[in-house]
């Protein structure tokens, strides 16, 4: 199975810690109280681009990127694509 169909598949999964909510919260500048479902719609959005690289998978949508432990389905960050100069 390929990263892209186990994450979606296993969407229910995802959590996070309270910091990792003040973090994502932070870095996207998210006026929202359920990150953890903000991320979830992200993942699932047709545009989501997944990739597993070691223990995690970045997710790349809508300018932003994802990060996901592969294994605990634990969502570690999210920050804003860094645009080439």
């Amino acid at each position: 199975m390929n990263a892209e169909n186990e994450l979606r598949k296993n969407l229910n999964k995802l959590h996070t810690t309270e910091l990792g909510m003040e973090r994502i919260k932070r870095n996207l500048s998210l006026d929202t109280d359920d990150v953890v479902d903000w991320c979830k719609t992200e993942i699932n959005s047709a545009n989501a681009v997944i990739t597993r690289n070691g223990k995690n998978w970045y997710v790349n949508v809508d300018n932003c990127i994802i990060t996901v432990n592969a294994y605990s389905y634990t969502i570690i960050t999210a920050h804003k694509e860094k645009k080439d100069r």
